[in-house]
Protein backbone atom coordinates (compact mmCIF):
# COMPACT_ATOMS: atom_id res chain seq x y z
CA UNK A 1 0.00 0.00 0.00
CA UNK A 2 2.76 2.48 0.87
CA UNK A 3 4.60 1.61 -2.35
CA UNK A 4 1.49 2.54 -4.33
CA UNK A 5 1.32 5.84 -2.46
CA UNK A 6 4.99 6.55 -3.19
CA UNK A 7 4.71 5.78 -6.89
CA UNK A 8 1.44 7.62 -7.43
CA UNK A 9 2.53 10.78 -5.64
CA UNK A 10 5.86 10.78 -7.49
CA UNK A 11 4.13 10.48 -10.86
CA UNK A 12 1.54 13.15 -10.00
CA UNK A 13 4.17 15.67 -8.90
CA UNK A 14 6.45 14.93 -11.85
CA UNK A 15 3.57 15.16 -14.31
CA UNK A 16 2.56 18.51 -12.89
CA UNK A 17 6.18 19.59 -13.29
CA UNK A 18 5.85 18.78 -16.99
CA UNK A 19 2.62 20.79 -17.20
CA UNK A 20 4.29 23.64 -15.31
CA UNK A 21 7.21 23.57 -17.82
CA UNK A 22 9.79 22.68 -15.23
CA UNK A 23 13.23 21.97 -16.67
CA UNK A 24 13.56 18.31 -17.65
CA UNK A 25 16.61 17.89 -15.41
CA UNK A 26 14.53 18.86 -12.36
CA UNK A 27 11.53 16.55 -12.90
CA UNK A 28 12.90 13.82 -10.65
CA UNK A 29 13.41 16.31 -7.82
CA UNK A 30 9.89 17.66 -8.41
CA UNK A 31 8.54 14.13 -8.14
CA UNK A 32 10.54 13.52 -4.99
CA UNK A 33 9.15 16.71 -3.46
CA UNK A 34 5.60 15.52 -4.05
CA UNK A 35 6.43 12.04 -2.85
CA UNK A 36 8.04 13.30 0.37
CA UNK A 37 5.10 15.57 1.15
CA UNK A 38 2.45 12.97 0.41
CA UNK A 39 4.14 10.16 2.33
CA UNK A 40 4.52 12.36 5.40
CA UNK A 41 0.88 13.43 5.12
CA UNK A 42 -0.28 9.86 4.55
CA UNK A 43 1.71 8.40 7.45
CA UNK A 44 0.57 11.12 9.85
CA UNK A 45 -3.09 10.70 8.93
CA UNK A 46 -2.71 6.92 9.29
CA UNK A 47 -1.52 7.56 12.86
CA UNK A 48 -4.86 9.32 13.60
CA UNK A 49 -3.40 12.82 13.32
CA UNK A 50 -5.87 15.29 11.85
CA UNK A 51 -5.40 16.30 8.22
CA UNK A 52 -4.72 19.97 9.02
CA UNK A 53 -1.58 19.53 11.16
CA UNK A 54 -0.47 16.72 8.86
CA UNK A 55 -0.70 19.14 5.92
CA UNK A 56 1.37 21.73 7.80
CA UNK A 57 4.14 19.22 8.50
CA UNK A 58 4.03 17.78 4.98
CA UNK A 59 4.15 21.17 3.26
CA UNK A 60 6.97 22.22 5.59
CA UNK A 61 8.93 19.15 4.46
CA UNK A 62 8.18 19.94 0.81
CA UNK A 63 9.46 23.48 1.29
CA UNK A 64 12.66 22.29 2.99
CA UNK A 65 13.31 19.81 0.17
CA UNK A 66 12.54 22.52 -2.38
CA UNK A 67 15.03 24.92 -0.77
CA UNK A 68 17.72 22.25 -0.85
CA UNK A 69 17.02 21.42 -4.50
CA UNK A 70 16.84 25.08 -5.52
CA UNK A 71 20.28 25.76 -4.07
CA UNK A 72 21.85 22.56 -5.35
CA UNK A 73 20.49 22.74 -8.90
CA UNK A 74 20.42 26.54 -9.17
CA UNK A 75 16.76 26.52 -10.13
CA UNK A 76 13.97 28.76 -8.79
CA UNK A 77 12.38 27.29 -5.68
CA UNK A 78 8.87 27.75 -7.07
CA UNK A 79 9.46 24.90 -9.55
CA UNK A 80 9.87 22.39 -6.74
CA UNK A 81 7.31 23.86 -4.34
CA UNK A 82 4.43 23.98 -6.81
CA UNK A 83 5.07 20.44 -8.01
CA UNK A 84 5.61 19.23 -4.46
CA UNK A 85 2.36 20.49 -2.97
CA UNK A 86 0.15 19.13 -5.76
CA UNK A 87 -0.47 15.79 -4.00
CA UNK A 88 -1.46 17.70 -0.84
CA UNK A 89 -4.06 19.96 -2.45
CA UNK A 90 -7.54 18.93 -1.24
CA UNK A 91 -9.17 18.81 -4.67
CA UNK A 92 -11.26 15.77 -3.84
CA UNK A 93 -12.68 17.47 -0.76
CA UNK A 94 -13.49 20.61 -2.72
CA UNK A 95 -15.23 18.52 -5.38
CA UNK A 96 -17.27 16.66 -2.77
CA UNK A 97 -18.23 19.97 -1.14
CA UNK A 98 -19.49 21.35 -4.47
CA UNK A 99 -21.33 18.12 -5.23
CA UNK A 100 -23.09 18.30 -1.86
CA UNK A 101 -24.03 21.93 -2.48
CA UNK A 102 -25.60 20.94 -5.81
CA UNK A 103 -27.43 18.06 -4.12
CA UNK A 104 -28.78 20.50 -1.47
CA UNK A 105 -26.95 18.73 1.38
CA UNK A 106 -25.73 21.99 2.85
CA UNK A 107 -24.59 20.67 6.23
CA UNK A 108 -22.22 18.16 4.66
CA UNK A 109 -21.14 20.66 2.00
CA UNK A 110 -20.15 23.29 4.55
CA UNK A 111 -18.22 20.76 6.62
CA UNK A 112 -16.29 19.54 3.58
CA UNK A 113 -15.66 23.07 2.28
CA UNK A 114 -14.37 24.16 5.69
CA UNK A 115 -12.03 21.18 5.85
CA UNK A 116 -10.73 21.87 2.33
CA UNK A 117 -10.20 25.52 3.27
CA UNK A 118 -8.35 24.58 6.46
CA UNK A 119 -6.08 22.12 4.66
CA UNK A 120 -5.33 24.72 1.98
CA UNK A 121 -4.43 27.22 4.67
CA UNK A 122 -2.31 24.63 6.44
CA UNK A 123 -0.32 24.06 3.26
CA UNK A 124 0.33 27.79 3.01
CA UNK A 125 1.32 28.01 6.68
CA UNK A 126 3.82 25.17 6.28
CA UNK A 127 5.41 26.87 3.27
CA UNK A 128 5.60 30.25 5.00
CA UNK A 129 6.98 28.74 8.21
CA UNK A 130 9.75 27.06 6.25
CA UNK A 131 10.67 30.30 4.53
CA UNK A 132 10.75 32.16 7.86
CA UNK A 133 13.13 29.61 9.32
CA UNK A 134 15.27 29.78 6.18
CA UNK A 135 15.46 33.58 6.45
CA UNK A 136 16.39 33.38 10.14
CA UNK A 137 19.20 30.95 9.36
CA UNK A 138 20.45 33.15 6.51
CA UNK A 139 20.35 36.30 8.64
CA UNK A 140 22.21 34.55 11.47
CA UNK A 141 24.93 33.46 9.06
CA UNK A 142 25.20 37.02 7.70
CA UNK A 143 25.51 38.47 11.20
CA UNK A 144 28.24 35.97 12.09
CA UNK A 145 30.10 36.74 8.85
CA UNK A 146 30.08 40.49 9.59
CA UNK A 147 31.73 40.00 12.99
Amino acid sequence: MIIEQLITSFIAASAFGVIFNAPVRSLIQCGLAGMIGWVIYFLLTEQAIDAVPAAVVASFAVAIWSQICAKRYKTPIIIFIVSGIIPLVPGGLAYDAMRNFVENDYNEAIQLAAKAFLISGAIAIGLVFSEIINQLIRNTKLLKAKR
